[in-house]
């Protein structure tokens, strides 16, 4: 769907590449700009089988790309740089401002070379306030935006700490991908390019306060931060005789109907529960009362009562099962591939699917340069 799209990606890590990742997947040609020799970090994320700039993770949010190695400082290489983005529809980089301009490649640089490009920056934090210079990685952000303040607030361990993800990462990847495709459309429709700024700060913000500011958004605020549902100690998976399960009793239907379930009908009568209920506080008493009758049974069991009754289920697995779910199996989702300089691995398929574009085999990542000596071939560099 994005096939004549070129992306020049000067993007490393996990944020940059996540987002030209997702376009490549769609399409669009994105050549990967690598530093000599070691190329970018994410390559060192995972591990390297036979060949340590091949990890695990490179293997995902590199796919499909084309790789350059150049050093900017090098007259020659800045030259085949120029080139390539005078050819593009966007490029793509995450470099500190100074330091991009010290490089020769700010947007008023660039926009010389192609007055119509679509210059994206992938910042840490919005260039316009204090924290501009900064740099930022996902611990940093999590830190910044109160995100290691959730789990201290579910079990009273007043440690703060991060989620098990590079969620912020990921997040801002999303809001760059997004980013790029509104540019494209706004070119599309003006013929326009334009500078396009995607803080790390700023993007994981929205994301996460869009809950968990709550309250604290109004003017005056009528309560504290904290979405108090996701903060409940006592919605957990649920013990079952030989696991645990995700119930979800999210409507007062699916709760009553689940209550009758349990045997715990009675249990919505109790003064004890309506006077909860009036101060919007009952879920505690319906998520202890699940905990204390779910062990009777087992997960088997308990996912075929509630399938049959509608009420939302699952088992809680553990990641090194994930790639066994027979939904996934069904799907497809993994897919079973034999990289040309890895061997075989696992792929996950896009999960969006689209009606004007039939699945097709996604490209390989590449190794540092691997592309090199045909790029510059064709862009005469």
């Amino acid at each position: 769907m994005l096939s004549g799209i070129r992306i020049v990606d000067l993007t490393t890590v996990i944020f940059g590449p996540y987002a030209t990742q997702m376009l490549a997947d769609l399409g669009a040609e994105v050549i990967k700009v690598e530093t000599p020799g070691t190329g970018d970090i994410s390559r060192y994320l995972g591990t390297g089988v036979p060949d340590p700039t091949m990890g695990s993770i490179h293997l995902t949010v590199n796919r499909g790309k084309r790789s350059i190695a150049l050093d900017l400082k090098n007259p020659e290489d800045a030259a085949t740089l120029r080139g390539l983005i005078a050819t593009a529809d966007v490029f793509f980089h995450n470099v500190r401002g100074r330091a991009i301009a010290r490089l020769g490649f700010d947007y008023e640089s660039c926009k010389a070379l192609k007055p119509d490009i679509i210059y994206v920056h992938g910042t840490g934090f919005g260039q316009d306030g204090p924290y501009a210079d900064l740099q930022a990685y996902d611990d940093v952000i999590q830190a910044a935006t109160g995100t290691t303040s959730l789990l201290p607030r579910v079990d009273g361990d007043p440690r703060p700490r991060y989620f098990p993800s590079l969620i912020a990462d990921k997040i801002a990847g999303q809001f760059g991908a997004q980013a790029i495709l509104a540019a494209l459309v706004h070119k599309l429709r003006t013929g326009e390019g334009q500078e396009v700024e995607v803080p790390m700060f700023e993007c994981f913000a929205a994301f996460m306060l869009t809950e968990h500011l709550r309250d604290a958004a109004l003017d005056p605020p009528i309560g504290p931060a904290g979405y108090p549902r996701q903060l409940d100690p006592t919605r957990q998976p649920f013990p079952t005789s030989d696991g645990y399960l995700a119930i979800v009793p999210y409507t007062p239907e699916s709760t009553a109907r689940l209550m009758g379930l349990l045997g715990s009908a009675d249990l919505l009568e109790t003064a004890e529960y309506e006077s909860a209920k009036a101060k919007g506080q009952h879920m505690p008493i319906i998520y202890s009362e699940i905990a204390r009758k779910t062990p009777a049974r087992t997960s088997a069991e308990w996912l075929e009562l509630f399938a049959a009754n509608d009420i939302p289920a699952m088992a809680a697995r553990d990641l090194q099962d994930i790639k066994d779910d027979p939904h996934f199996v069904a799907t497809g989702f993994f897919r079973h591939r034999t990289h040309p300089d890895v061997g075989d691995f696992h792929e996950m398929q896009p999960p969006v699917k689209y009606g004007a574009m039939p699945p097709r085999d996604l490209g390989f990542a590449p190794r540092v340069d691997g592309d090199g000596a045909a790029i510059r071939a064709e862009f005469g560099g």
